[in-house]
């Protein structure tokens, strides 16, 4: 989603809460619990899940392996649930002709560190860059390069963009900076 006038552009960037996290933090809880209780239920020899007798599952090593992987996913899915409250990755790109300035914004893990922004004069920006690797996973990844500084991802790695929206999308970006396009 962006917004833009002839003097400033802002991109707005969705952070962890999307539908697919929802979905993979789901199905990985649920799994989880069921691997526990499958673990459990052999370590207490009674049947906390009528699909798997108790009987069936000897504790050690497979009930302990199963309680394993339960507690492992438990974690897991909790880590993805808590990115997804938090928001990570979520933010703006501000870019202001006006003033000559632009800003990054990113919302990162609770701490001292939460707030990620970084300011930049529009004349320190060298070139916007295209990174495409074309594979199985094909990924599609947009670069500043900042004088001095490096280079800074406007884009998402996991950011599914066709060829087509990617050009375009740095076509305009580096029109509105005026600046060149790099790709590799």
């Amino acid at each position: 989603m962006s917004w833009r006038s002839e003097r400033i552009w802002i991109e707005l960037l969705a952070g962890s809460r999307k539908t697919s996290n929802f979905c993979w933090a789901f199905i990985l809880f649920l799994g989880s619990v069921g691997f526990l209780l499958v673990g459990i239920s052999s370590y207490l020899g009674r049947n906390l899940i009528s699909l798997f007798p108790s009987q069936q599952i000897i504790f050690f090593p497979q009930g302990i392996v199963m309680s394993f992987y339960g507690i492992a996913g438990l974690f897991i899915s909790s880590y993805l649930g808590c990115t997804i409250l938090w928001n990570v990755g979520s933010g703006y790109d501000r870019f202001d002709r006006k003033e000559g300035i632009v800003c990054i914004f990113r919302w990162g893990f609770p701490g001292k560190n939460r707030r990620i922004l970084l300011r930049f004069l529009m004349k320190d920006i060298q070139s916007i860059r295209i990174e495409v690797k074309e594979s199985i996973y094909a990924r599609r990844v947009l670069y500043m390069e900042i004088r001095g500084r490096g280079s800074i991802p406007l884009t998402r790695t996991d950011e599914n963009l066709t060829p087509r929206e990617i050009e375009q999308k740095v076509a305009e970006l580096a029109y509105f900076l005026r600046v060149p396009i790099e790709v590799f």
